[in-house]
This record gives C-alpha cells, sequence and structure tokens, in this order.
C-alpha cells in the first residue's frame, strides 16, 4: 500500500504543479476539495492530503482556516534569470584552490551564519536514527565483514543502492558500484581513471568549485561550455568544443546543477550522453543533489541512458541524509575496474561502520519519508529566502529560479564586486561564496552563490537584508567613484 500510495501522491502534487505552472491554477484559485479529488481521481483521502501538503510545504499553496486550499501568490522575478555564460573556448590551466580555501574556511566558525556552506542544516537529517541503526549493525557485524569488501564496498548497501537505481529504471551491472569516501572521492577517482595531466576536460560554465581543485590537482586543463541556468549545459556549444578539441572527458551535473540548479530535461539528457558516445568522450556525472528536486517524481541521472557504460556517475549520502559519514559511490560503467584500482592504491577501503548504519537505516524503511520532509523543507525556505532577496538587494539584481536543492545564484548589479561584499559580509558574521569561485578564469566577479538550506536558523533573514545592504552601498560608492572619475576626465 505504501508504495502505491505514495506514487499516487507525487503524481497528484505533480499535476496540479504543472497547472500552477501553466496558469490553469491561478494565485487565489481554490483547490478543489479533497471529497471531490477524490471522486475525479479515484484516490483516498490520505493521498489527497498528502499531496496538498507537499504542495504546501514548497511553497505553492496555502491553507485558509474553514476555507481549504488555495493557490499561493508567487514572487515576481526581480528580472530574468541571469543568462547563460558566454565563455572562452580555449583550455585554461586551473589555479583556484588557494581562493578556495581562503573563502570556504570561514564556514567551519559556528559563530558565522553560513551562507557561503556547501551543506544544509545538520538539523533536517536523522542522525539519532543513524547511530541507532549504526548501533544494530555493528552488533551483528562478522569479523570477515571487515576485509572481505575493503575496497569496492560492503554488499548489502551495494544491493540496496542497486534495488533504488532498478526502480528508477537504472540498471547496473552486479559489480558496477563502487562504495567510496563520499561523492568527491568517487568523482576524483573517476576522472583520474579517464585522463592524463595535461589533458582537457569540459565543465560547466559557472561550475562547482571542487571540479575545479580536482583538475588543477591532477595537472588537467580545462574548457568551459556555456550552462543555461535552467535547462543546463547548452548542447550546441558543447558539440562545437568537442570538434574544436581533443577533449579526455566532460564532468557535469544534469541534475540540480551547482551553482545554478538546472535540471537537464530527459531528452536532453539523452542527447548528451548519445553525443559523447558518438565522440568517445566519457562523461562524470555529478549527481550528488539529484534525490533534493523540489516538484514532481526524481529526475533520471544521465546514467539512464547510457547503453556503452560511458557514464561514470557519482553520488553519496552527504547531503540528502548523513553528512559526515562520508559514503558516496561511483557506478562507474566499463571503468569500474580502473577505479577499483586507483581506490586500492589512495584510500582502500570506506569506513564500515558508517556503511552498515546506512545500510540498516535504509532497510529499515523511513528514508524516503525522511527525503519528502527534507524537500519540503528546502524548497519553503528557498521560495522564501527568494523573496528575502527581492526585497532586500538592489535593483538590477538577478536570481534563479532552481528546480530544487538550497543554493540561489545571484547576478548582481555591475557596480558591485561580489568578493568585496563577500569580504565585508565576513566583517559582519556572513560567509558567502563569491561567483570567482567558480569559474577557471574567476569571470563572475559580480555574482553570489547562496545556501539558503538552513529553514531554522533565525540568523538567516538578517543576514539576507545585511547582505542586501552591504551590496547597495557597494554599488553606489562605485558609481560614486566612477562618476567623478569621468567629470575629472571632462574637466581636464
Amino acid at each position: 500500500m505504501a508504495n502505491g500510495e505514495l506514487n499516487r501522491h507525487e503524481q497528484l502534487a505533480s499535476d496540479l504543479t504543472q497547472a500552477i505552472r501553466e496558469g490553469l491554477l491561478k494565485p487565489g484559485d481554490r483547490l478543489p476539495s479533497v471529497r471531490e479529488t477524490c471522486q475525479r481521481r479515484g484516490v483516498s483521502p490520505s493521498t489527497v492530503f498528502q499531496a496538498y501538503g507537499l504542495l504546501q510545504a514548497h511553497g505553492l499553496v496555502e491553507v485558509r482556516p474553514r476555507s481549504g486550499f488555495y493557490v499561493r501568490p508567487q514572487p515576481r522575478p526581480l528580472r530574468p534569470a541571469p543568462q547563460a555564460a558566454v565563455p572562452k573556448p580555449e583550455a585554461m590551466d586551473v589555479s583556484v584552490s588557494a581562493l578556495a580555501f581562503d573563502i570556504l574556511e570561514s564556514t567551519r566558525d559556528p559563530g558565522v551564519v553560513p551562507l557561503g556552506s556547501a551543506f544544509p542544516a545538520p538539523t533536517l537529517f536523522p542522525l539519532d536514527e543513524l547511530a541507532r541503526a549504526g548501533t544494530r549493525a555493528m552488533r551483528r557485524l562478522r569479523p570477515e565483514q571487515v576485509t572481505t569488501a575493503l575496497t569496492i564496498g560492503d554488499p548489502g548497501l551495494r544491493e540496496t543502492l542497486r534495488r533504488r537505481y532498478a526502480l528508477q529504471g537504472v540498471p547496473l551491472q552486479p559489480d558496477e558500484l563502487v562504495v567510496t569516501n563520499g561523492a568527491m572521492e568517487a568523482l576524483n577517482l573517476c576522472l583520474q581513471a579517464v585522463t592524463r595531466p595535461g589533458d582537457i576536460v569540459i565543465i560547466e560554465s559557472p561550475t562547482f568549485y571542487a571540479a575545479l581543485q580536482a583538475l588543477e590537482r591532477l595537472k588537467l586543463r580545462a574548457v568551459e561550455v556555456a550552462t543555461d541556468p535552467a535547462e543546463g549545459v547548452v548542447l550546441e556549444d558543447l558539440e562545437r568544443l568537442l570538434d574544436l578539441h581533443t577533449v579526455a572527458a566532460c564532468w557535469f551535473m544534469p541534475n540540480l546543477q551547482n551553482p545554478l540548479g538546472a535540471v537537464m530535461s530527459p531528452k536532453r539528457k539523452r542527447q548528451l550522453v548519445e553525443l559523447l558516445a558518438r565522440h568517445g568522450v566519457p562523461l562524470i556525472e555529478d549527481d550528488v543533489y539529484g534525490e533534493l528536486y523540489a516538484d514532481g517524481r526524481r529526475p533520471p541521472p544521465a546514467k539512464a541512458f547510457d547503453k556503452d557504460g560511458n557514464v561514470l556517475h557519482c553520488a553519496s549520502f552527504s547531503k540528502c541524509l548523513a553528512p559526515g559519514y562520508r559514503v558516496g559511490w561511483a557506478a562507474a560503467g566499463r571503468h569500474v575496474a580502473q577505479v577499483l584500482r586507483l581506490k586500492m592504491m589512495t584510500s582502500l577501503g570506506t569506513s564500515m561502520p558508517s556503511q552498515l548504519a546506512i545500510a540498516e537505516y535504509l532497510v529499515q524503511g523511513g528514508y524516503d519519508r525522511h527525503l519528502r520532509n527534507l524537500r519540503g523543507a528546502l524548497s519553503a525556505e528557498q521560495h522564501r529566502a527568494r523573496r528575502m532577496v527581492e526585497h532586500s538587494f538592489p535593483a538590477g539584481t538577478r536570481v534563479t529560479l532552481p528546480a530544487g536543492g538550497y543554493f540561489l545564484w545571484l547576478e548582481l548589479p555591475p557596480h558591485v564586486d561580489a568578493l568585496e561584499l563577500h569580504r565585508r559580509a565576513m566583517a559582519a558574521g556572513i560567509s558567502t561564496a563569491p561567483g570567482v569561485l567558480f569559474s577557471a578564469d574567476r569571470r563572475f566577479v559580480h555574482h553570489l552563490r547562496l545556501n539558503v538550506g538552513h529553514p531554522c536558523d533565525p540568523r538567516v533573514d538578517p543576514a539576507l537584508r545585511t547582505l542586501g545592504r552591504i551590496a547597495s552601498a557597494l554599488g553606489a560608492s562605485q558609481r560614486q567613484a566612477t562618476g567623478g572619475r569621468r567629470r575629472g576626465a571632462g574637466a581636464s
């Protein structure tokens, strides 16, 4: 019954979301009553309540006492979302680690408002339940388990993961999954498996700064491809780059791209996989945010369209269940043997207690319920924080409309330097992630990524207002300085 109800209520919520997005249900319209929806759709009242509750958690509807559910007015976009960048087609050496370390070190201070952090609030995760699951699992641990699955990972966890992928329409081979120390190890191992120093790797623009750090460490060169804030990698531009360069690999985030929040459609993912297969270029797929979609059903990974083992798919539990446990995995296709060899030569294995705790938690059930609650909390906070940005930041600010996750990507007015904004914000006890972190040539000078995944932190709203005031002051002073220079030039 649980799986049937889950599918029906998510489908009902997805259908209503689409009707709201297309304007068939307008702000202020009353949703059909629970009884009416039960009769029309042939579902139970609990299914309707779950669907309406999901819409409420995502900020799309509101409850009016003794009246029912109504479509909630949505925030008017400040301006159109940031446009896709037009990066240079040349290969570039990468050097971002020092800057990234200096900036991101600030997020470790609990006294700083963590708008620059890469993680959502730890209070959103079932840490007590995971601890109890770990205790139960460790009591049953057999001595031979410690070494028999040392490199490839615990067989119970791997089988559970394979089953979840199969239910999503992604069949994986029995020995294709390698458990790793978080997604970062998976991504680094996969990158190393298909490249050599000096090779060219195509990355998104903007891209996750950890991808740049990995390229820097392995002495690889980056070519950036235009990435649309809503639809992801621009395939036409990618094809031109593949014709222009000898490319060793691509590292992309087709689902909830960091920092943009873009999700490629299933059609474009299929086209991406087919394009790279024709060119013989492996795709390293970072799907660490794939479970944090806001509406409808989980978007399929690019791996779902991989017929040749050309997609090295990487993910983890760090952003959706167990931050700090450092349990990730790679489904490395035809490159799995090389990934295994590299893991054996580096970390050798992944913490067995962490693997067993998560495997026990998954088997006991409750993971999907936790994910629904997490998605709802993050989606509602993202909508709320976006409204705060609209009211607090200077005119001309553009902001993305992510399809889930917990990041907002801001394009500030041209007079506002995001790195200087970050420095002044840190002096006020607020961390941010300035846009220069997200490109090999530090092009995003006027951009900012904000982590809004802290729904229970009372410091977030004041911090957003403070950031808005700092950005306005920076813009005004820069415009004044520019105007003064122009008047001085005219006088001379």
